[in-house]
């Protein structure tokens, strides 16, 4: 399924796209298992914001070997304006078209981002699957606005990201004494998961036709070797690249 995708006019509007598309977001999983046959997506985004710029980057994996299959760039201009719980439709445009450029629909896409981890749950990857019918996750390097106790210092570690309004920011080390003893109330919008032993955890949510748990294993299948997921860097040093391209030669718009 492949919805179109325009840029709100405004605020209210934008809000109540998301309001209404996330009626459309599946957590239950159907597509490929963690560790799989499969060819698994990064999407990242680089801005210059001086230009308007926004650069995006799609990079292809094979989810077994981590070798990467297919690169895909797109830039233009920045299409909305920051407003915090919004940022997916300033990226969604250049996401899309450099999604559309690859050869090989991927089987999975993994978000720098968001997806339930979101004050109206509904982030970029989830926005991002529902609109393409790809099963997608978000991978984040911080809880946002929510909270979490430290998960434990070795690999697979996780604790639940909790939207506690109430509750104390967690730091990632000890937990002070009377923190250890309260308890999180809340939904529970992702995990903080530790992805190599004694580094800071990443904080993965749910984006469509992924649940929680496989959304982990599918994080941790990518990120063997570092803290953040092969895809998610391969997708970040490909659209850095891009952006420097674009603004060092204005007028290219694409790259395959």
């Amino acid at each position: 399924m492949h919805l179109h995708h325009t840029t709100p006019a405004t605020e209210d509007e934008a809000i109540a796209r998301q309001l209404t598309l996330r009626e459309r977001v599946s957590h239950e999983d159907s597509g490929p298992a963690p560790g799989a046959p499969a060819t698994v997506a990064g999407v990242d985004v680089a801005y210059d914001d001086e230009r308007g710029i926004v650069a995006a980057a799609a990079v292809t994996l094979d989810a077994r070997t981590l070798e990467v299959r297919e690169r895909a760039t797109a830039t233009g201009p920045v299409a909305f304006p920051y407003r915090p719980g919004l940022l997916a439709y300033r990226e969604l445009p250049a996401v899309l078209d450099a999604l559309g450029r690859l050869a090989t629909p991927p089987d999975l896409v993994v978000c720098d981002g968001y997806g339930t981890a979101h004050p109206r749950r509904f982030g970029l990857a989830a926005h991002l699957g529902v609109l393409t019918g790809l099963p997608a996750i978000g991978v984040a390097k911080n809880p946002f606005t929510f909270r979490h106790r430290p998960p434990g210092p070795e690999r697979g570690a996780w604790s639940p990201l909790v939207d506690d309004a109430e509750g104390p920011q967690e730091a990632d080390g000890p937990a002070d004494a009377r923190d250890t003893e309260r308890e999180f109330h809340g939904e529970e919008v992702g995990r903080a998961l530790r992805t190599q032993p004694g580094v800071k955890p990443v904080y993965v949510s749910t984006g469509h036709r992924v649940s929680l748990p496989t959304a982990c294993a599918h994080v941790l299948n990518l990120a063997r070797r570092y803290r953040l997921p092969e895809t998610t860097r391969a997708a970040d040093q490909l659209c850095r690249a891009a952006l420097k391209a674009a603004t060092a030669h204005p007028g290219g718009t694409a790259q395959r």
